[in-house]
């Protein structure tokens, strides 16, 4: 066992459009920096939380309700404190909170002699997601936590699979300053979605599996089409149409909402495609008086990265 325990938890996209609530994919250069050191106390302890304002009671913050669900599955009376440098900002879209689950499972998991797989950690990483998400969804913390683009066949029992990821698929971000809880963003939609939208929505997913497995980019490109989510939640993200035809037109191969925004997302084949696309969202927000970040990377095939 170690004393202490540093790590990096990335960001992720949710849904990729045509899997609402159950795909997800893993960034590879954002995320928050977080470290571990067993204490005395026989509690968990939130120190330090930089980068954004969140409670520091274990019991109202998902890492420290993830590392709680993990310590008292695994009977473990010591205690720990967790700092945390947040790299994703709450309500940003790109699984603000899946990171600081997954890092606390795996951070708490490594300080206390790694007894379980990354795999085992998923369902108390779920209990710290739920609390900010008010559901119950592992499309981002599966990703986070395992790398990679993931689906979650079910969370009752957890079942995630891992699926293949064309050598030159790329995701680009852009992140409006605004933020939406998404809680609130998954009011917007409601229990009930017409029978032929749902039949699509199917088909898109199912497609989208071939479409990896295959490396067809056409393919990807005809059914990375959100029917559920995005006509609702596109009004809660400013310039949104604007900012999808200018990716399409710079050559992305699918352009969508990443998890419940602000965030956009736009998927693209190789680095010159990639190049295009980041600047097709600049320009768009360019124009704006939106504060936004961008962000391009290949899909990172670890998850979270123990740093020491």
């Amino acid at each position: 066992m170690k004393a202490a325990i540093s790590l990096f938890a990335p960001a992720s996209v949710a849904n990729i459009s045509c899997g609402y609530d159950v795909l997800g994919l893993c960034l590879e250069s954002v995320g928050d920096t977080m470290h571990f050191e067993k204490n005395s106390s026989g509690k968990v302890v939130l120190h330090q939380i930089d980068g954004t304002d969140l409670p520091l009671e274990p019991t109202k913050n998902v890492a420290g309700v993830a590392a709680l669900a993990y310590l008292k599955a695994q009977g473990i009376t010591e205690g720990c404190t967790i700092s945390i440098k947040k790299g994703i900002l709450p309500g940003s879209g790109i699984g603000s909170s899946a990171a600081s689950a997954v890092g606390a499972v795996v951070g708490v998991n490594a300080l206390f002699g790694s007894p379980l797989s990354r795999a085992s950690l998923l369902p108390y990483a779920l209990e710290g997601e739920a609390i900010a998400s008010k559901a119950r969804h592992a499309d981002n913390i599966a990703p986070a936590l395992l790398g990679g683009i993931c689906l979650v066949r079910s969370t009752t029992p957890l079942e995630t699979l891992a699926l293949p990821c064309p050598k030159d698929l790329h995701i680009v971000v852009i992140h409006p300053q605004i933020e939406v809880k998404t809680a609130a963003a998954r009011a917007l939609i409601g229990n009930h979605v017409p029978l032929p939208k749902t039949i699509q929505q199917a088909a898109n997913l199912g497609a989208f599996v071939h479409a990896l497995h295959t490396a067809d980019y056409s393919l990807m490109g005809r059914v990375v089409e959100d029917h559920i989510a995005e006509p609702h939640r596109k009004q809660l993200i400013p310039h949104f149409d604007t900012l999808k035809a200018a990716a399409l037109e710079a050559g992305a191969t699918a352009c969508g909402i990443s998890g419940a925004g602000p965030s956009v997302f736009a998927l693209a084949q190789g680095n010159s495609k990639v190049q295009a696309v980041v600047e097709a969202f600049d320009k768009v927000y360019q124009t704006t008086t939106i504060q936004y970040t961008l962000h391009s990377s290949k899909i990172n095939p670890e998850g979270v990265r123990l740093l020491s």
